[in-house]
């Protein structure tokens, strides 16, 4: 069997199910159809297994982005992963990954949710991991109790919903929202969601999530792991409204937004500055989902994963050429020797922007006049307008980093022909990130949103996007000495380079106090008065008495006379008492 033959079925399976559903989904939304499939498993007595599967135009929507990305990615790995011993074990861990995606997208059941929620949590371990040294299997480890405690908040809700009589949530949707319990599902699910989808508390572990190979982060952070939790919160937004809960997620996610987007700046590590781009824009679909748009979340989650799968690829192809190196001080002037990288490397970063008619401007436009139009107060305003701003400050500094100046020699480039195999699967999402907005926008909404803003308010978008532009024009050009004013507030800059101290608090900070008390009980108990007593104290009392009983052994029969007299003065003194 030849060794990329799994390459070549896996990505034509995916490729024709993508078809599939585009078309199924074509069909179902002129039809304005949903379809639920039961599938009795065992019925035993009065007791019945069902396996359910929920089609409508989202899910089939879904799955088909997932199906071309994955398709896209698995053949742009085969060149990219080509000097891997073990490729099949690579491409059946991507397989599992989608698979367990596309399950969490066609359940309307808990159980089966909950199966395809863990299986994305085990097998993104088992992928962070891949290349094994201990910085992956610290990341590793981060990312699966990260996701822990989302899949503990899941097993609670599903032993909450035995109340109900069945895990079929499609079912509760209408009336639960009426009831005083069902509070207590949606803490549960908006926590799940926020653990998934890595918000404030819980971000740290999706940049760290970077230790995976570059095809996997491309999957990771478009359109499978991260986006579930912001899945699961869309399919559950009916029952969400009107909570107090809502509010504080709204505020965490515009957090999420903002800090991302300043840790993006200061950041020097080509895969982690995409990586926050990614939780910035988690941030974004999160808040917009928490104000009561779903559809709106939903449509910036799947224009957002078509750009940022190519981007990520495109990160991949640059390393691949610098020897490995990811960091962007090293490049510049790449532009010049790999041109059609370049080129979709500039149209995914200008659709992340939002800059005009490509694909993350529909959605992140409409996102932004229906804030505009929102009554909430200036803060959250303030929030969405300046995150949008840091998302073109990050994106010029690297584009300025990697393809504008000068050439660095510290690096030493393999400056080889563009790998076409690469660039076939990057040009299949390029065409998708200059239409899919447009093509959607048409698509989702039967309605139009009507939109009444003034001259400014509409044109807010282009202002802050301006700013944002000549600022990383202008830090992207900074020399050493106007470095060195950062020193001046070297404390600000450390809390804000450090995503706010969040990786520290979500691992050692955790840690400290029970790993120190576990240090000082070591010392002074195990290797102190422990020693003294147990071990070595039981140790010295039976050499002491061995010897005592040894000299009794001699036989000498001035022990005995000795012992003799002792015996007797004892007896004698005993008489006189």
């Amino acid at each position: 069997m030849n060794k990329y033959s799994l390459f070549f079925i896996s990505f034509f399976f995916l490729f024709f199910f993508m078809l599939i559903n585009f078309f199924m989904m074509i069909y179902f939304i002129m039809n304005n159809m949903v379809m639920l499939l039961e599938w009795e498993v065992i019925s035993f007595n009065s007791m019945n297994i069902v396996m359910s599967i929920l089609l409508d135009w989202m899910s089939l929507l879904f799955m088909m982005f997932v199906s071309l990305i994955s398709s896209s990615v698995i053949f742009y790995s085969k060149s990219y992963m080509s000097s891997e011993l073990n490729l099949n074990r690579f491409i059946i861990l991507v397989l599992l990954f989608v698979f367990s995606m596309i399950l969490l997208i066609i359940s309307p059941n808990m159980i089966s949710i909950f199966l395809g929620w863990d299986g994305l949590g085990l097998v993104s371990y088992c992928l962070i991991i891949y290349y094994q040294n201990i910085k992956s299997y610290n990341a590793g480890m981060l990312t699966a109790l990260s996701n822990r405690i989302g899949d503990v908040m899941i097993l609670m809700l599903i032993s909450w919903m035995v109340n109900y009589g069945s895990w079929n949530y499609i079912f509760y949707l209408n009336f639960m929202s009426n009831d005083y319990s069902m509070k207590v599902i949606g803490v549960l699910v908006i926590l799940a969601a926020m653990t998934k989808s890595a918000q404030i508390p819980f971000s740290s572990w999706l940049p760290a999530a970077m230790a995976a190979p570059t095809p996997v982060s491309a999957l990771v952070h478009s359109s499978t792991l991260v986006t579930a939790g912001v899945y699961l919160l869309i399919r559950f937004n009916n029952l969400l409204l009107d909570m107090f809960f809502l509010s504080v997620l709204l505020l965490l996610s515009g957090l999420t937004m903002f800090m991302a987007g300043i840790c993006a700046n200061y950041e020097f590590d080509l895969k982690k500055i995409i990586a926050l781009s990614t939780l910035s824009q988690l941030g974004l679909m999160m808040s917009i989902l928490s104000m009561g748009y779903g559809d709106l979340a939903f449509f910036h989650l799947l224009t957002h994963a078509m750009f940022k799968a190519l981007l990520f690829m495109c990160a991949g192809v640059i390393i691949h050429m610098m020897s490995d190196n990811q960091d962007i001080r090293m490049m510049g002037g790449i532009s010049m020797y790999i041109p059609l990288t370049s080129l979709c490397m500039n149209i995914s970063n200008l659709a992340l922007c939002g800059i005009p008619f490509l694909a993350g401007f529909y959605s992140k436009d409409m996102i932004l006049e229906v804030v505009s139009m929102s009554n909430l107060n200036l803060f959250v305003y303030y929030l969405y307008y300046f995150s949008t701003g840091l998302t073109m400050f990050y994106t010029i500094r690297l584009l300025m980093y990697l393809m504008v100046n000068d050439f660095n020699l510290l690096s030493i480039y393999n400056l080889y022909d563009e790998d076409f195999t690469m660039l076939k699967g990057m040009f299949l999402l390029l065409f998708m990130s200059l239409i899919s907005g447009s093509f959607l926008s048409w698509m989702i909404f039967s309605y139009p949103y009507m939109i009444y803003l003034s001259f400014n308010m509409k044109m807010m978008v282009i202002y802050v996007s301006l700013i944002g532009m000549l600022l990383g024009y202008i830090i992207s050009n900074m020399g050493i000495y106007s470095l060195n004013k950062f020193i001046m507030t070297y404390n600000l800059s450390i809390f804000l380079t450090m995503m706010w101290f969040l990786p520290g608090l979500s691992t050692y900070m955790m840690n400290y106090n029970f790993l120190s008390l576990g240090q000082n009980l070591l010392k002074n108990i195990d290797m102190g008065w422990g020693e003294i007593y147990k071990s070595q104290g039981i140790y010295n009392i039976i050499k002491n008495y061995s010897m005592i009983f040894y000299i009794y052994q001699l036989n000498n029969f001035k022990i005995f006379l000795f012992s003799f007299v002792l015996w007797m003065m004892i007896f004698i003194f005993m008489l006189m008492l």
